[in-house]
């Protein structure tokens, strides 16, 4: 049934967000279909353990944030696939984050705004450790992504059958 689901490549995408953003749980996810139609549609739930809860710490552990599935990731074939969300983490704005800070109620923070701010720093700080972050789930002993490589492979075959068919 995972073929029917229209927005399936979304799961590339927030496996990259969990990572950069420390998601300390099991990805959640919420299948659905509108009335009438054929095709499921993927949502993204409990985004709580992000930031390791209410710890505001990384512990980074290969296996968090990922969803208990692989299946959800075999279409991986390398770096590519991962494209658009890591080039849009890892230039994220510094002054996007911080109005998105601002817009917290000061209940939540209890007054931590030193601490928050902190938060702020580290996330910004992470955006460049996903790649490291996505290669550890990537080595763990899930082996989540079963087709790495191939693209590239199946390409270069591409490319040298196209060299015969030209001469």
């Amino acid at each position: 049934m995972f073929d029917r689901v229209a927005n399936r490549l979304a799961f590339v995408g927030i496996l990259a967000v969990d990572k950069w953003l420390g998601n300390a749980d099991g990805r959640q996810a919420v299948f659905f279909r509108e009335p009438g139609e054929y095709n499921f549609q993927v949502a993204f739930v409990d985004q709580g353990y992000c930031f390791n809860a209410g710890q505001w710490n990384f512990p980074d552990l290969p296996l968090h944030g990922v969803y208990y599935r692989n299946f959800v990731y075999e279409h991986i074939c390398g770096w590519q696939s991962f494209a658009p969300w890591l080039s849009r983490i890892e230039s994220f704005p510094v002054r996007t984050m911080r109005d998105i800070a601002g817009e917290i109620p000061p209940a939540w923070c209890e007054g931590s705004w030193r601490e928050l701010e902190s938060l702020v720093e580290e996330i910004m700080t992470r955006r460049t450790r996903v790649r490291e972050l996505l290669t550890a789930f990537r080595y763990s002993s899930r082996s989540p992504f079963p087709n790495w490589g191939h693209e590239k492979q199946q390409m270069a075959q591409t490319s040298h059958l196209s060299q015969f068919s030209s001469t």
